[in-house]
């Protein structure tokens, strides 16, 4: 995918978990990237690593609910690269409150960052995206809990996904005139940090239910993600990508 090495890429929560592991990807691709995350230490810490092998990186310390900053980061970007092609929309949160625990604040705040957070970002980017042309893409991390509903998760997280996804798909009908592809990668759980404090329990309840037998690796995501964002993918729009090992076949 060398076409990738001459392409910037804004990508939210990329300080860990999935979004480190597509930050990694595209970094080894030679991309320029722009990596935003609320977690200002850990963005540090992967900023550094990542530069190790590719320097056009840039971290943004950004809470993706404030107009403001979403603005600021994407003119960063446009700024310290002249261009913007590929947005990866994976900013997270993901409480595990049954529906009777779960408050208003919280559900708020869910739906802040995982829909609003992705609107804003999407909206920001979207004159750079469509200058870009056939090159520009947006790609969003959203759910198996966000076409089947919940197991584990909350059901502001699984509303919060069903949500990002037919956000996806109404900016795939609304960018198509200018050749700017939208997709959604749907994975299943997941091993990241966060998967891995689940009880024991609950993580192989879940494993029990997978025909593939194991989690999904975020390097599978983000191996997805290269292709999506690749100009093999040009004729990809609309789509939900399902990486679940099984678990719902459609």
């Amino acid at each position: 995918m060398e076409e990738l090495a001459h392409r910037t890429a804004l990508i939210s929560g990329a300080a860990s978990g999935i979004g480190k592991a597509i930050a990694a990807a595209f970094a080894h691709q030679g991309t320029a990237l722009m990596l935003l995350d609320i977690q200002a230490a850990e963005l540090e810490r992967c900023v550094s690593q990542l530069k190790q092998f590719n320097e056009k990186i840039i971290g943004f310390c950004c809470d993706i609910t404030q107009p403001k900053q979403v603005k600021e980061a994407v003119s960063l970007a446009v700024e310290k690269f002249g261009e913007l092609h590929i947005l990866i929309n994976n900013a997270g949160l993901c409480p595990l409150h049954s529906f009777e625990e779960i408050t208003l604040e919280e559900w708020n705040q869910v739906l802040a960052v995982n829909l609003s957070g992705a609107f804003l970002l999407s909206q920001a980017a979207l004159p750079y995206l469509k200058q870009a042309a056939e090159k520009g893409r947006i790609i969003n991390i959203g759910s198996l809990a966000g076409i089947s509903g919940g197991i584990a998760v909350g059901a502001h997280y699984a509303a919060s996904k069903a949500g990002l996804m037919v956000l996806g798909k109404t900016l795939a009908k609304l960018l198509a005139q200018q050749r700017v592809t939208v997709n959604n990668i749907c994975p299943g759980t997941t091993d990241t940090p966060l998967t891995q404090t689940w009880q024991p329990e609950i993580r192989q309840a879940l494993l029990n239910q997978i025909p593939l037998g194991r989690f999904c690796l975020p390097e599978e995501i983000a191996a997805l993600a290269l292709f999506l964002a690749s100009d093999s993918a040009a004729y990809i729009t609309g789509a939900t990508l399902n990486i679940n090992g099984g678990l719902l076949m459609i």
